[in-house]
Parts: C-alpha cells; structure tokens; sequence
C-alpha cells in the first residue's frame, strides 16, 4: 500500500468556491460523527445522541472550515438495510440531487476494527450507481473509530502498519480506492488534534481533485439531478414571483433558492437500484423477500416475458449463488415465465 502524502496548500490552485463532501458506510460506522467533525460542530446526529438516532435521511450541511466551505451530505446505511428498492432509490436519488452538480469526494466510512466484507461487496454497485470511476478516482476510505485500536493496543505500530500486517481485507478495499485512505477524524485527542486530523483529510480530498484534473466528480446521475434542481428552482420562483420570467430574476434570488430546490428535486427515475441490502448475514426469509422485492420492481419494466423470466432467473442465481441460487432462479424464472404467457393469453 503505497503512503498517501498531501501537498502542501493544494486549495490556493484548485480553484473551487466550495468542497463537497458525500459520506458512505454502513449503520454505526461513524458517518454522521465524522461528518460533524468535518464541519466544526454538531450537525448530524449521532448514535451515541439515542438509541433512534440511526441516520435514515440524506442530509446536507455547510460550514466554513480552515479558510474554504464545505458542504457535506450525510446518508443513511444502503449497505446492509432492509429497506424496500423504491426507499433506496428515493434515498439516492435525494443523495445526487443535495450533492449536485457533483461531490468532489466520496467518503467511504469504514470502523477499522470491523470487517470490511460488505464494504468490499457495495463497491461495484456504488460504480454502478454512481458511475465508472467514482469509486477509484474519488473516494477515500476513512477509517473511524480508531481509537478502539489504541485501547486494545492493537494500533501500537501505526494504522498503516496495522492495516497492511494485520488486515488483508481492509488493505484491499485502500487499494481498490486509489491507495486513499485517512484516519482519526473523529477519534483524535483534544480539538488542536482533531482539527489537524481535518485539515489533513481536506488537504487529501483536494489532492485527489487536482490528481483527477476535473474539479467535481459528475456522471449522467448528477447531471440529470443539476437539471432536476434548475428546474425545481425555476418553478420555485415562479411561484414566489407571480410567473415572472427568468430575465427579470436577481441573482441573489436565484442563489438564496438553491437549497430549498435541492430539497425538492429528490425525484429521479433511477435505471438500477443495486442490492446493498444483499447481506450474507441476512436471515434467509428477509433475504429472499428482499430479492423477490427487488424482483418484482424489475419485473414492471420487463417487455417480452419468455427472455425476461430467463433473464431473471440468471440474475437470482447469480445473487442467491449455491445450489439455493439454482433452485430459486428456475423457480422465479418459471413462474416469471408462466405469468407473462397468461397474460398474453388475456390479450389475445
């Protein structure tokens, strides 16, 4: 694992008015903590705040942090949920539209002494949600909770040392994010260290940018949620301004409604909702009622039936794997089949 070492004063050439910031990872990982830590102060709740205090909305804050602002959107666990396809794809379609145009970072929230297995599974459909390269080319693993490697001693040597000795899986997944990865940005001791483990993270995120050479990261979703929040800004003011027309709006006005369109504009059509809720650890009944979920939303944009039901059956195969995966990818793949034969019988 090669060391990541930011350069010095990396904001002074990148140009940008504010840094955005997406954090990712699973419940209890650390997100919204270290999402306050980010920001100076407490603006996500947090589990240690009550026990219902898991994060189930994207949120999105702001704050002027070592000179420059940042935005950061806190998410809720798309991991290992149970949630049902069309609150996930709420939910990310929320996520892109309160980072559009684009982050300049993923943070992929990881607790260094947990295993990274459902981490490493999430990566291909973050890809798949997000596009090609966001997880290679903008996303840094930060590592939260490390203070529990001090207190088993585990850490004495180093995170790095740490991770590259002692734990294959969580090298994979820095390797697997560019070699990027951060810890202690909540967890440091006392504020002067927590606030130098920040500015090292944003100095990192700001190399990241400069290495990709393109400012923020954009793919079709968030382009399409920059069009969504436009629009949602446009009617917005119309509203406010009696169907005024553009020309005739300041641009004050125009800036101060932006985040009240972000809020609004939450409503894309996603293409695929990936299975982050496609946990190895997930009791059987959940797990195949999740997958029949998942399923049966596909099945809506399903045209010709026959190719459709073997379609399907080749995808609950590949999901379940194993012998359950054979047996339940006929099965759906049958009656997929069966019900689409029906119901062009009833056509006829």
């Amino acid at each position: 694992m090669s060391s990541y070492s930011p350069q010095p004063g990396p904001q002074q050439s990148s140009g940008m008015a504010e840094l955005r910031l997406v954090l990712l990872g699973r419940a209890e990982s650390g997100k919204s903590a270290a999402g306050n830590a980010v920001l100076g102060r407490e603006e996500f709740q947090t589990e240690g705040d009550n026990t219902d205090t898991v994060t189930q909305e994207c949120e999105k804050r702001r704050a002027t942090v070592a000179g420059r602002q940042v935005a950061v959107v806190d998410t809720p666990d798309w991991f290992s949920s149970q949630r049902p396809p069309e609150e996930v794809a709420h939910q990310l379609s929320t996520c892109a539209a309160l980072a559009a145009p684009g982050p300049h970072a993923f943070l992929l929230c990881v607790a260094v002494d947990q295993p990274a297995e459902l981490e490493l599974r999430a990566l291909g459909p973050l890809e798949e949600v997000f596009g090609r390269g966001a997880v290679r080319s903008r996303t840094l693993v930060l590592f939260t909770h490390s203070e529990r490697l001090a207190q088993s001693g585990e850490g004495a040597d180093g995170l790095e040392n740490y991770i590259v000795t002692r734990r294959a899986d969580l090298l994979q997944l820095v390797e697997k994010c560019g070699d990027r990865f951060h810890g202690g940005a909540e967890g440091e001791e006392g504020e002067e260290g927590e606030e130098r483990s920040i500015r090292e993270l944003l100095e990192k995120v700001e190399q990241m940018v400069e290495e990709a050479g393109s400012g923020h990261y954009t793919s079709s979703l968030f382009q399409q949620a920059e069009a969504r929040v436009r629009q949602r800004q446009e009617e917005i003011l119309q509203e406010r301004r009696g169907g005024e027309e553009e020309e005739h709006w300041e641009e004050e006005e125009w800036d101060r409604t932006r985040e009240e369109a972000e809020r609004r504009a939450g409503d894309l059509q996603l293409d695929t909702v990936p299975s982050f809720w496609l946990s190895p650890s997930t009791a059987p009944p959940s797990f195949l009622r999740s997958v029949w979920e998942t399923l049966a939303a596909w099945l809506r944009s399903v045209v010709k039936f026959v190719r459709g039901g073997a379609l399907l059956g080749g995808v609950v195969r590949v999901l379940v794997g194993g012998p359950v995966g054979g047996i339940v990818g006929a099965t759906v793949g049958s009656v997929v089949t069966e019900v689409g034969k029906r119901k062009h019988v009833k056509k006829q």
